[in-house]
């Protein structure tokens, strides 16, 4: 059994001094998830809390961290108490970090201590282990990544080769003459913390102590995280390139960085390396118009290329205005009124479960009955309910795909000749069409009704208008209008992608140019087919000497060239 699962002693409760990583939530060690899971208490600063929360328990009580602000120079973390509902006291308890840790333990309460990167680097975890220790209560330390190794390695910066050249960490807000002596005068590879404001100045105090202006340096901000940015120089010249970078002078001058000094920082190697930031949609914030329960499997695939994708749904799903036609037709697939049922969508397999569980039934009723379904999503939505289609287009998956393997009516083979075809209420009659065609009768039953979804955020309204996303995904005709509807049309700037021909014209009549068309109608091809512009975007500005940038950062109004996609 793991220590994270071992019962607490009912007085102390119990600690988890836990790393976080350096800014990634898929860099969590499988042992910091379990751990995660079984916590009463979450202790971190806030950016932590955003990599750890997700795979606490709901109801999780949390304890947020912030640095105290009356002495810069000390750091000293303070602790603000946050119960359960997420929502500040009155008269906020700050303390210091090991006394609310140990009083957050009492009363058999297991506590995960967060803190970035990895607990054994981490300036005051260690003085808050040895308080436990006096105080006798128990504690584990689950290691993480190291902020210093993990920036560089998504930088695409190793910092040994098979030469084995030595590697000194610094942390420049703490180190002495004699370390910047030492490591000055070593030849080893040098991973200096600090931030983009002192960079230069960690950058002089080594070629004081000996390093010549020439080695190469490279500075990563916001490292493993989708705003991640490097620039490359060399120890002589790495003021001027964030000066003409525009980087500095900034009001966020303090955001801390990790530096890397030597031979293997060589812009030329890391051209090759950099795997991160030369993802196709690297730093892209790419609206999906969708509900979240749709949106889930897109937003990880548009996450995987490096996007930063905002859902935002634009249809309501709501139950049909007479449910009558609905419930007779449920307990007809009981009494075996019908050969097939077909499920054209998500929200047709979610209808019809809400409806079996109201009567009690589960996935065994559709026993002896057909199963038909159009699309991945929706035949994954089946089996998750415990039902495997017998028929799932093998070409164009659509209702038209469907209606081309869709069997005719044999009376000799087929003991019943009707279909239960649970849909959305503005659904085409295509499908029924069809059906009846092939000598089927069809009950063409209003599962569910389709609604416009209530307007995002004014926030988001604005980032759609004013050109704040790259990209927008549509799915559909009907996520065009209604987007449009409730929040107004996407800037010039934006990359309009769309699923099909049906949704392309529906978005060039709404004003739009369509710069990407998936090759079929999938979520996943056409956010393969962004990505692939995406990579074709990058390619011609490097091969052009430009900066690699992202569609919102163009200059408003700039021309801009039509997709061939």
């Amino acid at each position: 059994m793991s220590p994270t699962t071992l019962p607490a002693p009912p007085e102390h409760g119990h600690v988890t001094f836990l790393g976080a990583g350096p800014g990634d939530p898929g860099l969590l060690t499988l042992r910091a998830v379990e751990a995660l899971a079984n916590a009463d208490v979450l202790v971190a600063e806030h950016e932590v809390l955003d990599v750890v929360r997700t795979h606490a328990r709901q109801g999780v009580a949390e304890v947020l961290t912030d640095s105290d602000t009356s002495d810069p120079g000390t750091g000293t973390p303070q602790l603000t108490v946050v119960d359960g509902a997420s929502t500040t006291a009155a008269v906020p308890a700050m303390r210091d970090a090991a006394h609310l840790v140990m009083e957050a333990a009492r009363g058999g309460r297991r506590v995960v201590r967060a803190v970035s990167g990895d607990p054994g680097l981490d300036t005051y975890a260690a003085e808050e282990m040895l308080a436990c220790a006096s105080a006798g209560v128990p504690f584990e330390v689950v290691p993480g990544i190291a902020t210093a190794v993990g920036v560089p390695a998504y930088a695409g910066v190793p910092l040994r080769d098979a030469e084995g050249a030595d590697v000194r960490f610094v942390d420049a807000r703490t180190a002495s003459d004699r370390c910047w002596t030492e490591v000055g005068a070593s030849d080893g590879t040098v991973v200096v913390s600090t931030t983009l404001d002192s960079v230069a100045a960690a950058a002089g105090e080594l070629v004081s102590a000996g390093r010549k202006p020439d080695t190469p340096m490279t500075v990563t901000v916001a490292g493993t995280t989708t705003r991640q940015r490097t620039w490359a120089a060399t120890l002589g010249t790495i003021a001027q390139t964030l000066k003409q970078a525009k980087v500095l002078p900034s009001p966020e001058g303090g955001r801390p960085v990790i530096a890397v000094v030597g031979e293997r920082s060589a812009p030329a190697q890391r051209d090759r390396l950099a795997w991160f930031e030369s993802k196709p949609l690297f730093g892209w914030k790419v609206l999906v118009p969708r509900t979240k329960e749709q949106a889930a499997s897109l937003s990880d695939q548009l996450r995987s290329y490096g996007a930063v994708p905002h859902e935002v749904p634009t249809i309501a799903v709501e139950p049909p205005r007479t449910p009558q036609q609905m419930e007779r037709a449920v307990k007809g697939l009981v009494t075996g009124r019908y050969e097939w049922i077909a499920f054209t969508s998500v929200n047709a397999v979610k209808a019809v479960r809400e409806k079996f569980e109201e009567y009690g039934l589960d996935a065994r009723a559709f026993a002896g009955i057909k199963v038909a379904a159009v699309g991945e999503q929706t035949a994954n939505a089946l089996i998750a309910f415990g039902v495997k289609p017998d028929l799932v287009p093998s070409g164009e998956q659509s209702a038209a795909g469907l209606l081309e393997d869709w069997p005719p009516y044999d009376p000799v083979f087929d003991p019943i000749d009707r279909v239960f075809l649970p849909r959305a209420d503005i659904a085409t009659e295509t499908l029924v069409a069809g059906l009846i065609e092939l000598g089927w009768e069809v009950d063409d039953v209003t599962a569910y009704r389709t609604v416009r979804a209530s307007p995002p955020p004014a926030e988001t309204r604005e980032a759609i208008k004013g050109g704040g996303f790259d990209a927008v995904l549509f799915t559909s005709s009907s996520t065009v209008r209604n987007l449009v509807g409730i929040a107004g049309k996407p800037h010039n700037v934006t990359v309009i992608a769309c699923i099909g021909p049906a949704t392309a014209k529906t978005a060039e009549e709404h004003g739009l140019r369509v710069d990407v068309m998936a090759p079929e109608p999938s979520v996943h091809k056409l956010a393969e087919a962004l990505a692939d512009f995406g990579t074709r975007r990058r390619l011609a500005a490097l091969d052009a000497g430009d900066p690699v940038t992202r569609p919102s950062e163009r200059r408003p109004g700039a021309r801009r060239r039509r997709s061939t996609t």
